[in-house]
């Protein structure tokens, strides 16, 4: 395993967290009677990590 592999994973991973991130902003934005309408899952408010998004088990 070579270090370019070892440094592509890790920007590979940033690059989708950043990406998972930047989605729950904008659902976070709605107004919450829209995101009851699409069907968005629950927002989740945490004190540590703030607002998140309930993954489905």
């Amino acid at each position: 395993m070579s270090i370019l592999s070892s440094l592509g994973r890790v920007a590979s991973r940033y690059a989708q967290n950043r990406a998972r991130h930047r989605g729950e902003r904008e659902l976070l934005s709605l107004p919450i009677e829209l995101r009851k309408d699409i069907g968005w899952p629950e927002i989740v408010i945490d004190a540590q990590s703030g607002p998140r998004i309930r993954r489905a088990p």
